[in-house]
């Protein structure tokens, strides 16, 4: 409850320094005393709680709650709150916040607080705005900016947010519970969540930070932000600069990084480098001065130094895009001319601007070569790069929120990638039978593949699939024995009626075409109705993938097998158990070959640099350690026992 001041109280307040426009417009809680308000300036209408906390500030400072110094205009102050050095107009500022050596905090009536603001993602020019809000997840996004030939969907869509953010436009500005802000400089229409940090920040405008006590935000030092939407858990500090941009959960944007007009969704880590107009799915990492990401769809990415895309040919301006798919890295100096798409986990070298398409044929290597581009397919499922990388992302799952916003499938092999080495083999038969067998180099687009590297990459893709394919069939089996061959064929029955055909992924989530399909039929159609039932959505399909993977396994399963699901006998999964631990052996003997290279004579060199030759092995050991100690190779070592054994244990399930 509040009440008016008394005269006693107006007369101390006065005695202390504060002024009032009007000493009628206050209103103090119960229980409130004006011994710890000091050189206050009111206007407006105010609310002031009481001032009975204490504050534990770095170096063991205790501070008590108090208002000092300051400016309030239309402000209501929570309890136990500190103020101090700061001229605040248009807030509710919540309990336990502290706020300190301000220059200004005002919301102007007049804005939405970032929420709506549209983000020209991929074309500079226009064509693909993302509205943000703050529980914008990579797959509503996705479907907004890629979507564009369902324009029902995506007006539908655009319009939820715009309604969303029409509801906050006008209102005060919002200090959250918890909330600190010290030593920065203009806050101007920005809604700051509970226990947010913001210290040093320069300039803020027109902004919400969605913090949360689970995972606070932190706005560090030297920070520039407009029109922007911070996530839960996100980081943005160090010189940052940020325009028009969605920073996702646990987003780390760092040491001077520039981006505007951009989305990062989770775990996005961003620093020294540019952006500028990319949709920046999770995992997107680039971390050197001289990379720049432009015009781009990327995820699960690592950009090399000197990195660098470009969208414009000096024609009808910025208009070019490029998509590079999941898991994919670039090294340093390559550079790509837009438009582009470089498949899933590839690894791309050099320059490359004859605008290459790699989609169906991932992991692969796109390197240049006497200003050439040449295509290695499948080389990357052997490259201990690839598979330290598909175990690290779940372990860097730095989200703390319990509310995550984002879907995301780590898995390395998913009928999205299956499906592409599918049509990877069918792509490279028809490349073999067309040139012919004794021909020693294809052409493929823009591109030349090897003749060595087309077989073998399409032996890699075999075997991966076959990884795949296996993996599915024995998590299907269960765990129980396996009565007869009737109980084989239910236990092997899908029963989720999707899954079929075409797979994709929907920026970190895999799912089905026609899925995806249906989520836009239903949010044309007024089935979805709301941004959150169009979140339930995502989650539901996220939750159901293993069911619609084995849809997926079971339709293919002919093709693959050479045998009809319904027809299948013990002896022929046996079989098929015999395959995939061939192709779980095979591939894990590759990858520790490929991990050996690391400790040969030529990555001893530089060690023992004032020892004799004698002596550089002690130095090289002493700090990388010896190759069957190496933790990667152990893991893939056991990793090979411990499927050896499940495929013993899978046997052991079916009727003899």
């Amino acid at each position: 409850m509040y009440r008016s001041l008394t005269i006693d109280e107006i007369g101390a307040l006065e005695a202390q320094g504060c002024t009032a426009a009007d000493w009628a417009e206050i209103e103090v809680s119960e229980n409130f005393s004006t011994s710890r308000i000091h050189d206050v300036e009111f206007s407006g209408k105010i609310r002031l709680g009481r001032l009975d906390g204490t504050f534990r500030r770095p170096g063991g400072l205790e501070r008590h709650s108090a208002i000092r110094r300051a400016t309030l205009h239309n402000a209501s102050i929570g309890d136990d709150a500190y103020i101090s050095t700061c001229n605040i107009a248009n807030y509710d500022i919540a309990a336990n916040s502290y706020i300190e050596n301000v220059d200004n905090i005002i919301s102007t009536l007049d804005s939405s607080f970032g929420v709506g603001t549209e983000v020209s993602v991929l074309n500079e020019t226009g064509g693909r705005e993302v509205p943000v809000y703050e529980r914008l997840s990579a797959q509503t996004a996705y479907l907004i900016a890629m979507y564009r030939n369902r324009r029902t969907m995506v007006e539908r869509l655009i319009t939820m947010i715009k309604v969303h953010a029409a509801k906050l436009f006008g209102c005060r500005g919002q200090i959250g519970e918890g909330a600190e802000i010290v030593n920065s400089g203009s806050i101007t229409n920005v809604n700051i969540g509970p226990h947010t940090q913001i210290e040093g920040a320069a300039r803020l405008a027109d902004g919400t930070i969605a913090s949360t006590a689970a995972d606070p935000v932190y706005v560090g030092r030297g920070v520039i932000a407009e029109g922007f939407v911070f996530a839960s858990g996100s980081r943005v500090a160090d010189g940052a600069v940020v325009h028009h941009c969605f920073i996702g959960q646990a987003t780390r944007l760092t040491n001077l990084f520039s981006a505007h007009d951009s989305l990062f969704f989770a775990n996005c880590s961003c620093e020294n480098g540019e952006a500028a107009a990319i949709f920046g799915g999770p995992y997107t990492v680039t971390m050197h001065k001289s990379s720049l990401l432009i015009a781009g769809m990327f995820s699960f990415l690592n950009a090399g130094s000197g990195s660098n895309q470009s969208n414009h040919m000096y024609k009808l301006g910025p208009i070019h895009q490029g998509v590079v798919e999941r898991g994919s890295k670039t090294t340093s100096d390559s550079y790509i001319l837009w438009p582009a798409k470089i498949g899933a986990f590839s690894l791309v070298m050099g320059r490359h601007v004859n605008h290459p398409d790699t989609s169906r044929l991932p992991f692969s290597y796109l390197i240049e070569g006497g200003n050439e581009s040449f295509l290695v397919p499948g080389i990357n499922l052997r490259s201990v790069g690839t598979i330290r990388d598909a175990q690290k992302w779940p372990k860097r799952d730095k989200r703390h929120d319990p509310d995550r916003l984002d879907c995301i499938n780590f898995n390395l092999l998913s009928p999205y990638t299956a499906g592409k080495m599918m049509s990877g083999i069918r792509l490279l038969d028809d490349l073999e039978r067309t040139a012919g067998l004794t021909a020693g180099r294809f052409a493929f687009q823009t591109m030349t593949i090897d003749a060595h590297a087309l077989r073998k990459g399409r032996d890699l893709y075999r075997l991966a699939i076959d990884k795949f394919m296996g993996n599915s069939v024995i998590h299907r089996l269960g765990t129980e024995p396996v009565a007869d061959n009737a109980e084989l064929t239910r236990r092997l029955q899908p029963t989720h009626p999707a899954g079929t055909g075409r797979w994709v992924d929907i920026c970190g989530m895999f799912a089905p075409k026609t899925e995806v399909d249906k989520v836009c039929d239903h949010i044309c159609d007024g089935t979805i109705d709301s941004l959150e039932a169009l979140e339930s959505r995502w989650r539901s399909l996220h939750a159901d993938y293993y069911d619609m993977e084995w849809t997926w396994v079971a339709e293919k399963f002919e093709s693959w097998y050479g045998k009809a699901l319904a027809d299948i006998t013990p002896a022929d999964i046996h079989a098929i158990i015999d395959r995939w631990l061939a192709s779980v052996t095979s591939l894990n003997a590759m990858l520790l070959e490929d991990a050996r290279k690391e400790y040969s004579l030529r990555s001893r060199t530089g060690f023992g640099i004032d020892a004799p030759d004698s002596e550089a092995d002690d130095d090289f050991n002493s700090v990388r350690g010896q190759y069957r100690a190496d933790p990667f190779v152990e893991m893939v070592t056991r990793h090979s026992a411990t499927k050896t054994a499940l495929a013993g244990h899978a046997r052991s399930l079916l009727p003899s």
